[in-house]
């Protein structure tokens, strides 16, 4: 691999994923039942959070006629990068950028990534109060709940396509690769803060929610076990990234949900690292995902419900 250029940070942080629902109060109600989310509800939007941040999940009713599903992800800009600095910069990488409204942040930056995938930049906000999380009372945070939202993965029919745009034009570095047809991205010292796998097609896999440890993987785990979801894949330990991991769907928006912790965290020197496309690079415990992890047809996720995919008759 290349040694990577040191450029000015543009993108710092993943702020929020909005999500398109077919029933806003039905949304609202499941996401702080399973993931520990609290937030406000109005009449056409949600505004969710994990801890005491603006917020990390928007959910918008859909039309009549649309499907429920990711609408965008949207990523802080730098410090001190202001909009019009930012669609300019954009303009000069080749990428036109829109003005959109975004709640709290008031305006965003609009665009399409390679495969189509909507991003939104927006200034960063630096926090009013910014002692630590555990310093801070509150009346309305739950007992479970992850600490932050981690990161997204995205399926693709052409990785370096893809890639390159986020590096040339959002200033993403790369992290490591497993094979040719895998990547992971950062912007933090975090491992990764967004991921692509090539399967042939594209559609975004999961979104990702740092939890504190491991015994608060196994509450959540008990927890949605009791709410009627299943796990698909995990727990598990990936060796690239390090991270402890459990996947499981929440199908009404057609994304995989990420329960994580223990990511890895970067030197200020890391070079990316290609490893080899096995077993171990995925998950060092050793058990690979079944079939259905990258399919999101209603049979796949119906045999995966029921554990079909575990018995050998299953073609």
């Amino acid at each position: 691999m290349t040694t990577q250029a040191h450029t000015p940070k543009f993108c710092v942080n993943l702020h929020h994923v909005s999500l398109k629902v077919a029933n806003l109060r039905e949304a609202y109600d499941r996401y702080c039942l399973l993931l520990g989310l609290h937030g406000e509800l109005s009449d056409d939007m949600a505004l969710l959070r994990c801890m005491h941040e603006d917020y990390c999940v928007i959910l918008q009713p859909c039309g009549p006629n649309d499907k429920a599903s990711l609408d965008y992800v949207a990523y802080e800009l730098a410090s001190g990068i202001r909009l019009a600095e930012a669609q300019s910069t954009l303009a000069a990488r080749g990428a036109n950028a829109e003005i959109i409204d975004v709640p709290i942040n008031s305006k965003g930056l609009l665009l399409n990534d390679p495969d189509g995938n909507r991003v939104v930049l927006i200034e960063r906000r630096i926090p009013a109060d910014r002692r630590p999380p555990i310093m801070i009372p509150t009346s309305t945070l739950k007992g479970y709940h992850p600490r932050r939202l981690g990161h997204m993965n995205y399926l693709t029919a052409d990785v370096p396509r893809i890639s390159n745009w986020y590096k040339d034009v959002l200033g993403f570095r790369i992290t490591d690769w497993i094979g040719e047809g895998a990547v992971w991205m950062h912007i933090d010292p975090r491992h990764h803060v967004l991921a692509f796998l090539d399967k042939g097609y594209s559609h975004v896999h999961h979104m990702a929610f740092d939890l504190v440890d491991w015994g608060e993987m196994r509450l959540a785990l008990d927890h949605i076990a009791k709410h009627g979801r299943w796990v698909t894949w995990g727990p598990l330990r990936h060796g690239m990234a390090q991270n402890l991991a459990t996947y499981w769907r929440m199908y009404e928006e057609d994304i995989f949900v990420e329960l994580c912790t223990d990511m890895q965290i970067l030197d200020e020197d890391h070079q990316p690292t290609a490893h080899p496309d096995n077993a171990y690079s995925s998950n060092t415990w050793g058990i690979l995902p079944p079939r259905s992890y990258f399919r999101f047809d209603p049979v796949s996720i119906e045999k995966e419900r029921e554990s079909a995919y575990s018995y050998l008759e299953v073609a």
